[in-house]
């Protein structure tokens, strides 16, 4: 999403009734007996001195992983950061990529994507999930906050954009996905959503509204995840918010659906989340409900999200599947171990196989913090792990760490960051079968910070 003024406001809308709940039987969380599983210790990605916003990531099936971020420097005079050495002339920010050749081992030098002269947002990278070789990367550009999706057939050394829509109008928050050709990009504009889709690997696009008159049915929507399953369904997760103004009321966490390639949706609500603590800490709905999604190799479908179930207080982390593409869902189950009272935040998600389940989370239990301004709250970023589609999970295993250095990290009495930097983070499976993540730590929402990564 956008950093700074020029994000977009909020509308009041109102829930139809039309649309049929789905149960939401509560469900306890199941403890598993195995061990946490184990990732390196953390490296940072990007520059030194970042300033490095809003991290994707994405692995291949032949031992690349591609990283991805917005880089700002001198951005509103408040965050530093460095001028990229392989594109002095970009503009603050602009799109930077760092790719691995042996599934997240080491790393090359980090470089300008796609050189342009204004302006770039919200970075989105996905590997095609059925040649599991061809890579998109999605983005916004100028200040009407064009579409662009670019493609690369030669692992990332070089990368073609299209403008993937002409809508001409200020758009914000897009998520991709990608699987035998069929390119999705979906995205908001105040009160409309939309979705650019190509059949011809990225050829040709049109576009679409998944659902229309949003402002009046399921509130003000950005879009925070993506994915198509092998029958070709494609699954897309929106947070709506119902009330305007800095993002006061309730929101809406939902799921649209298209079997047919854009032509024919369906919807389906997941949760709805009550007003949470207002987030001191800048930006607005910061720390708001949103929701990841995955689909694995079954067609079984998955979703992570945070929400409060009561106004004001703290939202919790919460898993569901589905087993009916998206027309259903089991939970929610409350995933996070982290105590009550803390903010749980920024989900992520991956999902493969037959029941394989990967996700991860932040949350400052290591320093509980409700106004977000405390110098010395801590956050950290958490995983585990399901082989059986979320029925039993592994231990938790911690991702973040100190390293020395970077002004916003502890390592005592408590270890965790000052802030998570960026409006999401992302994990993705290597060739090798190991999750990698990548998530943003900083000082505070308006920086600076950079981007950290850890693999299995």
């Amino acid at each position: 999403m956008l950093k700074g003024p020029l994000r977009h406001g909020r509308v009041a809308a109102v829930l139809p009734s039309t649309i049929a709940a789905v149960v939401l039987a509560t469900a306890a969380v199941v403890l598993a007996a195995p061990p946490p599983p184990s990732f390196t210790s953390p490296v940072r990605l990007g520059f030194q001195a970042g300033d490095d916003w809003e991290p994707s990531i994405a692995a291949d099936k032949f031992g690349h992983v591609y990283a991805l971020w917005t880089h700002y420097f001198g951005f509103g005079g408040v965050a530093s950061g460095e001028i990229d050495p392989s594109c002095p002339d970009c503009p603050s920010p602009h799109m930077v990529i760092q790719i691995s050749d042996d599934n997240g081992a080491t790393w090359g030098e980090p470089h300008a994507l796609a050189p342009s002269e204004t302006r770039q947002d919200d970075p989105q990278i996905a590997v095609d999930a059925a040649d599991g070789r061809t890579v998109y990367s999605a983005y916004m550009e100028g200040d009407k906050s064009s579409m662009f999706v670019a493609r690369s057939d030669d692992f990332g050394q070089t990368f073609a954009p299209v403008l993937v829509e002409d809508i001409e109008r200020g758009l914000d928050k897009i998520a991709l996905a990608a699987r035998d050709g069929h390119v999705s990009l979906v995205y908001h504009s105040q009160q409309k959503i939309w979705a650019s889709i190509s059949h011809d690997g990225g050829e040709t696009w049109s576009v679409v509204q998944p659902v229309h008159n949003t402002n009046s049915k399921l509130g003000v929507s950005l879009p925070s995840g993506a994915a198509i399953a092998p029958d070709g369904t494609a699954h897309f997760a929106w947070n709506g918010v119902t009330r305007p103004g800095q993002a006061k009321g309730t929101k809406n966490l939902y799921v649209t659906n298209t079997a047919d390639g854009g032509e024919t949706w369906t919807t389906s609500i997941v949760d709805v989340s009550e007003r949470p603590p207002l987030c001191e800490c800048g930006g607005w709905d910061y720390w708001g409900a949103q929701m990841a999604i995955g689909v694995d190799d079954a067609g079984d479908v998955y979703v992570l999200w945070n929400a409060a179930h009561v106004t004001d207080a703290p939202t919790r982390m919460f898993f569901a599947r589905s087993t009916d593409a998206a027309a259903t869902w089991t939970g929610p189950q409350e995933i996070s171990l982290a105590p009550a009272g803390s903010n749980n935040v920024f989900p992520a998600l991956v999902s493969r196989g037959n029941g394989d389940v990967r996700i991860a989370w932040t949350d400052d239990r290591n320093g509980f913090d409700a106004g977000g301004d405390d110098p010395d709250a801590r956050w950290n970023t958490y995983y585990r792990r399901s082989s059986d589609g979320g029925a039993t999970w592994s231990a938790e295993a911690q991702l973040s760490a100190f390293v020395s250095g970077y002004s916003y990290k502890f390592d005592s009495p408590a270890d965790g960051y000052l802030q998570p930097y960026g409006d999401y983070f992302e994990l993705d499976i290597n060739a090798a079968g190991g999750t990698v993540a990548l998530w943003g730590e900083g000082n505070s929402y308006f920086g600076p910070g950079n981007v950290w990564y850890a693999r299995e």
